[in-house]
């Protein structure tokens, strides 16, 4: 029997990253010395992505004697000691599996950062594979990202599957385009009324867990 396919993406899906940057940006101001208003300033810097020369950036705006490298590393293991996942959602990547299906996690990102977040957390070890679009330059929401992640999971598109995620357009729009069904991760936000909705919508990731086991044949457990 065929293995359905479910790709989830990390950031604010499994981990809440918004909540972690901003934790760390408190932290990095306080360590550095720097003043209080230059917080939202750090917290901007690594809001979208973070990556190697965005350190430069900030190395060169403080005049830090660090280096960025140095800094690099650090950001690392900080964000990988701040962040975690809750424990029903790492039980439900265990079920998932334990119902047969292939689940993996489809990430944009720096490798160093979204690789220690993972093994941090445990997720790592709970998926078939992962795959980080600095690895081969391919961003959601292109379609080549979801096929690569795909292929990380040992299997491909064409069989069909499912993206979970919190961005509208990198991962429903992406998913959607490369022929995924959809479940957006709502974080409390309602979606924009004029564009074309996610097959589902949930407020958090153990939601959309359970959503996919009723669609694992034989499963009975009903949604909370």
């Amino acid at each position: 029997m065929r293995r359905p396919l479910v790709l989830f993406d990390l950031d604010n899906t499994l981990v809440d990253r918004r909540g972690t940057l901003a934790d760390w940006a408190n932290e990095f101001t306080v360590r550095h010395g720097l003043e209080d208003e230059e917080q939202a300033h750090v917290l901007g810097l690594v809001a979208e992505r973070a990556y190697p020369s965005t350190f430069d950036a900030i190395r060169t705006r403080y005049r830090l004697p660090t280096s960025t490298a140095e800094m690099w590393r650090s950001y690392c293991t900080d964000i990988a000691a701040m962040v975690s996942c809750p424990a029903a959602v790492l039980d439900g990547l265990d079920e998932l599996r334990a119902a047969s299906w292939r689940v993996g996690v489809a990430t944009n990102g720096a490798v160093d950062i979204q690789c220690a977040k993972l093994r941090a957390t445990g997720i790592s070890e709970r998926v078939d594979g992962v795959f980080v679009s600095e690895e081969a330059d391919a961003r959601k929401p292109q379609t080549r990202h979801f096929t690569l992640a795909a292929a990380r999971c040992g299997t491909v598109l064409g069989d069909g599957g499912w993206m979970v995620g919190d961005n509208q357009v990198n991962d429903i729009g992406g998913g959607r385009s490369a022929g995924l069904r959809t479940i957006w991760i709502g974080n409390g936000s309602s979606w924009p009324p004029d564009d074309p909705g996610p097959d589902y919508t949930v407020q958090h990731a153990r939601a959309a867990i359970d959503l996919l086991l009723q669609h694992s044949v034989g499963n009975t457990r009903t949604t909370t």
